[in-house]
């Protein structure tokens, strides 16, 4: 066993890129990190990111990597990658980006001039759907550039995600994994493949079906590494790139969720709460599961926009003496954030956070704002710090509920990864507020090692998922929740946060209408 191959799994995210290298029993041999710009703006609401600049991040993430002599590039057996999901990318048909990419926070709408008219919108409006189609045509990308920027779509050749790019620049061959399918996109999630000619969607969406990159399901071959990308990462050519899945659904697998009964928490700059089930389940009406980084399988998933995204935003506007003091100790700035946590009491003085910063459609509702309510002269910094992580908390509790309720299946056992899960006190307070013990997977790189079980499995090294997952997973540290603590975040979620967002939609709804913010 010692004498198998390293595999390298490639994590291009929002704020970072790493290399990881792994070895098969899912323990870290090597890793390197380049920071990334998540994106530029050049109007209101748009985020937007050159696509070479992602590639030429990955081959400085893979130079670095061998730079610190640990592992050498012969040593790897094979590749996986891992993305962000829903940023996507025009290619002419010489497959050169044709503008910038449009980055998953991006916030633009195509105008909706008419409803669907004919046979199917008589269908659509029996069935109460309009506004989840005109949400669909809306929030489409693509719809978007055709309307906004014809010039573009009628160059664009291949409109494809971002692993697509990334997979066509490391192979040559314009492939993607049914893994990292998702968005407002022509896909039958159900199905796990690119809709039938018949399907709605090609209606209602600009992009047609030959614009769409071959699928292959996770652990299945996508190529093998390209002369040009060997030159800019120092991998062997010819070496085979096994499909992994998105960020997300590589981090489930990487934390052992496998069973619908585990709930796996991903405090990332998205904060999920997900299953994994081999039934199709609608966890909202009409919002399809997501397909997971297992063959056939369905990820039951639950989000809060933008999640840990609210922590960078706090040691940003907040957190000045703790960014000098990381300065001069070489740590992330977010390493001394316990230090807040520990200063404020469960409940943070009656401070309460509504964690809805961006609308989406999987909150209560679009037009959601972000609230903290229950200021009094008590309250400093800290105190607010600790309300953003409560409630981020409440509102994946809210998601688990949600799980629970549609699948009928009860969620036993809570895994959390992600950036938040390395806080000691952030794990303490998720188990009190979920009532539950909190289990923090082995490695903080869970993605990173969904990555690798896919290409592990893929190259043969185990011969299923079942195996791979047995040998390269495990928990590590266990956090208790405290009887007294889960009875104050109880009463408090209960009867302050489940009754936030009715009492105050009102209040939303006539700052959008005074102000247009948000749009």
């Amino acid at each position: 066993m010692s004498q198998s191959p390293y595999v390298l799994a490639i994590d291009n995210g929002t704020q970072s890129i790493r290399a990881l290298v792994f070895d098969i029993q899912g323990n870290v041999v090597a890793k390197s990190k380049v920071d990334l710009e998540a994106y530029f703006s050049r109007e209101p609401g748009w985020a937007e990111q050159e696509a070479d600049y992602y590639w030429q991040s990955l081959g400085q993430a893979c130079q670095q990597l061998w730079a610190q002599g640990k592992v050498t590039p012969q040593q790897i057996g094979g590749v996986s990658l891992t993305t962000q999901r829903y940023t996507m990318i025009n290619l002419g048909a010489d497959k050169k980006p044709l503008r910038p990419a449009i980055v998953w926070m991006d916030q633009r709408r195509a105008e909706i001039d008419k409803p669907v008219g004919g046979i199917w919108g008589v269908l659509i409006k029996a069935l109460g759907l309009s506004n989840v189609i005109a949400e669909l045509r809306s929030k489409a990308r693509d719809n978007w550039i055709a309307q906004y920027q014809p010039d573009i779509w009628a160059k664009t050749k291949h409109y494809v995600s971002l692993s697509a790019y990334l997979t066509y620049k490391l192979t040559g061959d314009l492939k993607d994994s049914t893994g990292s399918t998702m968005g407002y996109l022509p896909y039958d999630y159900r199905r796990q493949q690119w809709a039938k000619k018949s399907d709605l969607k090609w209606k209602l969406l600009a992009a047609t079906r030959d614009m769409m990159p071959e699928l292959v399901q996770p652990g299945e071959e996508l190529g093998t590494l390209s002369d040009e990308a060997a030159a800019l990462t120092g991998l062997p050519a010819g070496l085979t790139m096994i499909a992994a899945a998105s960020d997300k659904a590589c981090e489930v697998l990487g934390a052992g969720g496998i069973d619908a009964h585990i709930g796996c928490l991903s405090y990332g700059t998205t904060a999920t709460i997900n299953t994994a089930t081999r039934k199709y389940v609608e966890t909202l009406p009409f919002i399809p599961p997501y397909t997971a980084a297992m063959p056939k399988v369905y990820n039951t998933e639950m989000m809060v926009y933008r999640g840990f995204w609210m922590v960078s935003w706090f040691k940003n506007e907040f957190a000045q003496a703790e960014q000098r003091k990381a300065k001069e100790l070489g740590v992330e700035p977010e390493m001394l954030f316990d230090e807040l946590l520990n200063q404020v009491p469960a409940g943070s003085m009656g401070l309460m956070m509504q964690p809805y910063w961006s609308p989406g459609v999987r909150q209560p509702g679009p037009e959601g704002k972000g609230a903290i309510i229950g200021f009094g002269d008590v309250h400093k910094r800290a105190h607010i710090y600790r309300a953003i992580l409560e409630g981020l908390a409440y509102e994946l509790r809210a998601g688990k509920e949600q799980i629970e309720k549609r699948s009928g299946t009860k969620i036993t056992r809570l895994r959390v990864s992600g950036g938040g899960s390395q806080s000691d006190a952030a794990m303490q307070l998720t188990a009190d507020i979920f009532g539950m013990p909190a289990e923090r997977p082995h490695t903080y790189e869970a993605s990173g090692l969904g990555a690798a079980i896919n290409c592990c499995v893929g190259l043969g090294l185990y011969p299923d998922y079942d195996s791979a997952i047995e040998n390269m997973t495990r928990v590590g540290d266990i956090f208790q929740p405290q009887r007294p603590t889960v009875q104050l975040y109880d009463r408090l979620y209960k009867e302050v946060y489940q009754k936030m967002y009715k009492r105050m939609k009102p209040l939303y709804q006539s700052i959008r209408d005074i102000t247009g913010y948000p749009k």
